[in-house]
């Protein structure tokens, strides 16, 4: 498998905002809220997934997507955004910490291959080439509404980002993306793991933290491509739940 990572980044940003004065916190929330919602829609057109990673700043996984559109999202942002500009560093490698550890080195290294597109590796050539799976894996809470009914509104937030730390501690020792995507529901950008390597992650977070997870696995030449096996997958565990079918740890993991 080879994985294509842009990191999508608001050139200058924190100078930007102190222009905005004192009084500036509501603009730049709306201001962020429309960057992830632009940035997700131009590049899930293009059958991409987007993720957040600092607000100022987003992952997006590009596998399919050319220089060439990247250049076309790089103008249509610029278009809806007149006033910033943007960055983005594209990186490739055999697991999902490879590549975004290419794009960081397309960062330091200013290697430009486009409008403000940046890659380390000078053969361009290769990028938003087909033909090479991504792995994605799709986790929720089994029944969190019931076993965090007794926790507060915050203290369910809390929980949930200790479960969050678990997981990108444990998932990135195998070079493997963890992302946060609200609710109870998390989504890994996977390494080509087996099944044997997700159970037994998924098995101390469980433990550690005294809840189940449910975890679809899915495949795909793209990122959106991915994402969706992974949800199909997950929607079956539901079902097989909802039906009494799944009755243990190790059955509530699935390969669609």
């Amino acid at each position: 498998m080879t994985n294509q990572i842009t990191i999508i980044k608001i050139k200058g940003y924190g100078p930007w905002t102190l222009k905005l004065g004192s009084d500036r916190e509501a603009r730049l929330q709306i201001l962020q809220s429309k960057f992830y919602i632009n940035v997700q829609e131009k590049f899930s057109r293009r059958d991409g997934i987007v993720y957040s990673n600092r607000f100022d700043e987003l992952i997006a996984i590009t596998n399919g997507i050319s220089l060439q559109q990247h250049n076309e999202i790089q103008t249509e942002l610029s278009e809806f955004h007149e006033d910033l500009n943007f960055l983005m560093f594209v990186g490739t490698g055999p697991t999902p910490l490879d590549a975004i550890n290419d794009a960081h080195n397309a960062f330091l290294g200013n290697h430009a291959i486009g409008d403000n597109i940046y890659a380390s590796n000078v053969d361009v050539t290769h990028i938003g080439k087909t033909g090479n799976r991504i792995q994605i894996l799709h986790l929720d809470l089994d029944n969190s509404t019931t076993s965090l009914k007794d926790l507060s509104a915050y203290r369910i937030t809390a929980f949930i980002f200790s479960v969050y730390s678990g997981l990108i501690n444990e998932f990135i020792r195998l070079k493997s993306l963890t992302f946060y995507l609200g609710g109870d529901n998390f989504m890994v950008v996977s390494s080509n793991l087996n099944q044997q390597q997700i159970e037994s992650i998924i098995n101390r977070i469980n433990v550690t933290h005294k809840i189940k997870f449910n975890c679809g696995i899915g495949n795909g030449l793209t990122g959106r491509e991915a994402v969706m096996s992974a949800t199909k997958a997950l929607d079956t565990i539901r079902k097989l739940r909802d039906g009494g079918k799944v009755t243990s740890i190790m059955e509530n993991v699935s390969d669609f």
